[in-house]
Formats: structure tokens, C-alpha cells, sequence
């Protein structure tokens, strides 16, 4: 193995939470994100930059953001589908704020999802998000970007690693902070990801960081994750609980658990930076506050 430490970012805040039909209060976001940061998590998916009504539980965004611990150590990522929300991104910042340290840029391998999730065809989302990035770092704003629906799309199907590798290679034209396939609806498997991720770092010659953001929905996440670290991938999405799933695709469940991602990999030898029994309480915690056990298996069997 080339390296024996890897990075989570934890995206409970804004992936595991968008889907909840309640309304998280904007004091328990903030609650979650300090458990996060006490637990070891130092790069923190807090917030997306869209519109209210289409997904109401993102509504707070800015006033998460004006709550969030002025820390020097960590990096709080706000996912953005379009120059709009590099704009309000950036807005975070006025005033001499903290505000975000990262623009999260989308886009979507699949035509259909991609008009469904963001109102954009693969073209559309390249030509976008080319200008998303851009427009990010003449203002001195970090931005990485995730292709998502890179394992399969809910209403085309299959996704054809050449789709994914030609969008990629767009992408890194404009040298983002790293690039990430999402499986975003859980239909990758280990074979997918060894092959993808195997090409993706082909194109991408250690220039541009790699990093996986995996569902479990079919219950081949963590081995999805395991295939990902052999195959080259030192970054990690993964969300408290396993909570998540996305608004737009239907019957997509929820991102692979921070504790079954840390206990695989600490287990493993590998380094994570995390607090696994922490990790493990705060899931209690928040169970609590959304009033039923989350499906972290590591949690349920101690």
C-alpha cells in the first residue's frame, strides 16, 4: 500500500441531512458540526447554496455558516450547482467573516439526472462548472468538483466510464482542489470502482487528487471505499450514522458511515484522524435528536 493515512470528509451537515423530511434546527446543525470537529473530523461538508424550495432543509445555510467555530484547522465545504452559489458562497466571507473555505462544484454524468437534479445536460454542467471554478479562484475561493452519478443513473442506467473519464479530464483543464466520483444512487461495485478510479488516476498523474463518495444503498459501499483506497483514492466522503440520500433519485439511500469507514480503515492500519468511540457517541447523540437509530452497523454492534 503506497500510504498508510487517509482524509475523511465528513458530509453529514449537507448530504446526510438533505433528505430528512423534518427540519433540522439550525442550533442542532451547529451542535452536530461541533461533535464532528470533536471527534476528529477537520474538512466538514456544512451547507449547499440552493434554492429553498427545492430543498427546504438547506434553507439556513448562511446562518449555519455565520455559526460555524472560527477554526483555523478546519475546512467547511458549501456545495454549489452554479455560479449563483459560488456567489453566495463567497458572500459568506464579506465583512471579514470566516465564512466558506470551499466550493463543492457538481456536475452530473447523465443527461437526464443532470437536467432533473440541476436543470443542466452533461454540456451545460462541463460548461458551468468550468466557469464555476474559475470564478471561484479569481476570488480567492478554494473549489473542488464531484461528478456525480458516475456508477449509474436512476432513469438511463449505466454510465459509460468514458462519459465519466471525458467530463474528469474537462475538469481537470481548470485544476481543481481534487476530483471526486460519487455513486450517488449505491449501484457501484467493487469491479466499477477498481476500473474508474484505476483510468481516473491514469489522467489525472498525481496532479490532482482523487476522492470517492460512495451510498450504500445495495450494501456494497464499504467494500466500494476498501476498492477505492487500493485503487489509489486517499480522500473519503462519508456521513455520521450513514445518514443521507439525495431529493432527485429515487430509493438512493444513505452515504457509507463515518464509523463503518473508520473502523475498516483503523482496523486496517490505516490512519484516519478519527475518534472512532466518539464517533460512536455522537451517533447516539443525534439519534436522539431525530428520533430513531441511524444505520451505522459499527454503531448498532459496538
Amino acid at each position: 500500500m503506497a500510504s498508510d493515512t487517509i482524509q475523511l470528509v465528513e458530509v453529514g451537515p449537507r448530504d446526510g441531512l438533505q433528505n430528512e423530511p423534518d427540519i433540522v434546527s439550525t442550533a442542532n446543525k451547529l451542535a452536530m458540526v461541533e461533535t464532528m470537529i470533536g471527534y476528529g473530523a477537520r474538512r466538514i461538508e456544512v451547507a449547499s447554496f440552493v434554492h429553498p424550495a427545492r430543498v427546504p432543509q438547506m434553507a439556513d445555510a448562511e446562518a449555519v455558516i455565520a455559526g460555524l467555530p472560527d477554526r483555523e484547522d478546519c475546512t467547511y465545504i458549501g456545495l454549489t450547482l452554479n455560479k449563483r452559489g459560488v456567489m453566495r458562497a463567497l458572500a459568506t466571507k464579506e465583512g471579514g467573516k470566516r465564512g466558506i473555505d470551499q466550493a463543492g462544484c457538481v456536475l452530473v454524468a447523465s443527461d437526464t439526472f443532470g437536467q432533473k437534479n440541476q436543470g443542466q445536460t452533461i454540456a451545460q454542467g462541463i460548461a458551468e462548472n468550468r466557469d464555476m471554478i474559475r470564478f471561484a479562484k479569481s476570488h480567492g475561493l478554494s473549489a473542488q468538483v464531484t461528478i456525480s452519478a458516475a456508477f449509474g443513473c436512476p432513469f438511463e442506467g449505466g454510465v459509460k466510464p468514458e462519459t465519466v473519464l471525458a467530463i474528469a479530464e474537462e475538469m481537470a483543464a481548470e485544476d481543481p482542489a481534487e476530483i471526486a466520483l460519487a455513486d450517488t444512487i449505491g449501484v457501484g461495485v467493487p469491479a466499477q470502482v477498481e476500473e474508474l478510479f484505476g483510468r481516473l488516476g491514469e489522467l489525472l498523474a498525481g496532479k490532482i487528487p482523487m476522492r470517492c463518495h460512495f451510498h450504500d444503498t445495495r450494501g456494497t459501499g464499504i467494500a466500494n471505499a476498501w476498492t477505492a483506497y487500493n485503487s489509489g483514492v486517499r480522500i473519503f466522503d462519508a456521513s455520521l450514522g450513514g445518514l443521507g440520500g439525495c431529493p432527485f433519485a429515487p430509493n438512493a439511500n444513505g452515504n457509507i458511515a463515518t464509523e463503518d469507514l473508520i473502523y475498516m480503515m483503523e482496523r486496517s492500519g490505516i490512519a484516519t484522524g478519527i475518534n472512532l468511540d466518539a464517533a460512536i457517541a455522537s451517533n447516539r447523540d443525534f439519534a436522539k435528536i431525530l428520533g430513531r437509530e441511524l444505520p451505522s452497523r459499527v454503531t448498532r454492534a459496538g
